[in-house]
C-alpha cells in the first residue's frame, strides 16, 4: 500500500473518539517494532522523523524503509516530518516523499508564525502534502528542540480559529500541558492536563484535528530495569495514560510517542548485554530491542489510543 495523508486517519478519528499514534523513528528496528504491532492490532499508524533522525539515518534510507513497511503491512501509514525548523527542511521532506509536515513556528512572534506557517502550507498543499502547525511552546527537550522550563506557554485558545482560518493548517498541535523528554515531572509533582484549554479549543474549531506532543508515559519498570543493569537515569513521572485516553476521546487526533521508545529500547539492550556481556552480534541485542519497542506500541495502541481495529 503506498503512504498517505492523515486527512483520512483524522476524520475517522475524531468521529470514533481515537487518536492516531505518532512514532518517531530513527532506524530499521524501529520501524519494524512499532508496525508490527500496528499489524497485529489493525492499526493506523503515523511515523514521524525529526530533523536529527534525518540527519542521522539519511532521508533516503527512512523513506524507503517506511515505504517498504508500508508494503509489506498492507496498513495506512503516514510520513510525517516532526518539528520541521524552517521552510527548507519542511521543503525537502515534501519534495523527498514524505506525506505529512510540522512546520514549528511556535517560539516565534505569532505574525511571524502565521506567516512562515502559510508559506509552508501553501507549498505543501500545491504537492498533496498536509501540514501540521502549533501554537503554545511544551518545555523539555527533543533533539534540537529545548524549551527550558519556565518558559513554556499554554496555547491561547483566542488565537486558534485566526491561526487556523489564516495558515490553512490541516491539524493543530496545542499545549495544554504535556512536555518533551523522560522527565516531564520530579517525584511528588502531579501532572496534570488542561483539559479545559483543550475543551475551549475543540469549541472554537469544531471537527478539527488536534494534536498532542511530549506525550509520553514514561514507563516505571524500563527505567528501573536501565538502572539494574548499569544506567543512571533519575526518577521521572510521564503523562498519566488514562489523561491521554481521555484526551484522545475528545479532539485530539494524533498523541506523539517518542521518550517511551528509547526507554523501552534501551532497557532491552542493557538487560542482553548483562546477561550476554560477550555478545558482539547486533541481530541478537536488537531483536530483543524490537521486540520491546513492539509490546509498547501494542500497549499504547490499547491502552491509550484506541485505534486498534481501525486500519
Amino acid at each position: 500500500m503506498p503512504l498517505v495523508t492523515t486527512t483520512e486517519m483524522f476524520k475517522k478519528a475524531y468521529e470514533g473518539g481515537y487518536a492516531i499514534g505518532a512514532f518517531n523513528v530513527n532506524n530499521m528496528e524501529i520501524i519494524q517494532g512499532i508496525t508490527r504491532a500496528a499489524k497485529k492490532l489493525d492499526a493506523p499508524v503515523i511515523l514521524q522523523v525529526s530533523a536529527g533522525a534525518r540527519k542521522y539515518a539519511s532521508h533516503g534510507y527512512l523513506v524507503a524503509m517506511v515505504k517498504a513497511a508500508a508494503e509489506e503491512t498492507g496498513l495506512p501509514i503516514a510520513l510525517h516530518l516532526d518539528h520541521g525548523p524552517d521552510f527548507e527542511t519542511c521543503k525537502a521532506c515534501i519534495d523527498g516523499g514524505f506525506t505529512s509536515v510540522m512546520i514549528d513556528g511556535s517560539s516565534l512572534p505569532y505574525e511571524e508564525n502565521v506567516a512562515l506557517t502559510k508559506m509552508v502550507v501553501e507549498y505543501a498543499h500545491a504537492h498533496g502534502v498536509v501540514v501540521e502547525g502549533e501554537l503554545g511552546t511544551l518545555a523539555g527537550v527533543e533533539d534540537e528542540v529545548v524549551v527550558e522550563e519556565g518558559h513554556e506557554s499554554y496555547t491561547n485558545p483566542d488565537q486558534v480559529f485566526d491561526f487556523v482560518t489564516r495558515t490553512g493548517v490541516d491539524s493543530l498541535a496545542i499545549a495544554i500541558g504535556t512536555s518533551h523528554g523522560a522527565y516531564k515531572f520530579k517525584p511528588g509533582q502531579k501532572p496534570q492536563l488542561r483539559f479545559d484549554i483543550l475543551e475551549e479549543v475543540e469549541r472554537r474549531l469544531p471537527g478539527f484535528p488536534i494534536v498532542l506532543h511530549g506525550a509520553s508515559s514514561v514507563n516505571q519498570e524500563h527505567i528501573k530495569m536501565i538502572n539494574e543493569f548499569g544506567g543512571k537515569m533519575p526518577d521521572a513521572i510521564g503523562i498519566p495514560e488514562d489523561m491521554l485516553r481521555k484526551a484522545a476521546s475528545m479532539a485530539v487526533c494524533k498523541i506523539n510517542v517518542d521518550s517511551d521508545i528509547r526507554i523501552a529500547m534501551t532497557a532491552a539492550v542493557r538487560k542482553h548485554f548483562a546477561e550476554n556481556p560477550a555478545d558482539f552480534d547486533p541481530r541478537k541485542y536488537l531483536t530483543p530491542a524490537r521486540n520491546a519497542i513492539e509490546e509498547v506500541v501494542s500497549h499504547k495502541i490499547e491502552t491509550v489510543l484506541g485505534c486498534g481495529g481501525k486500519a
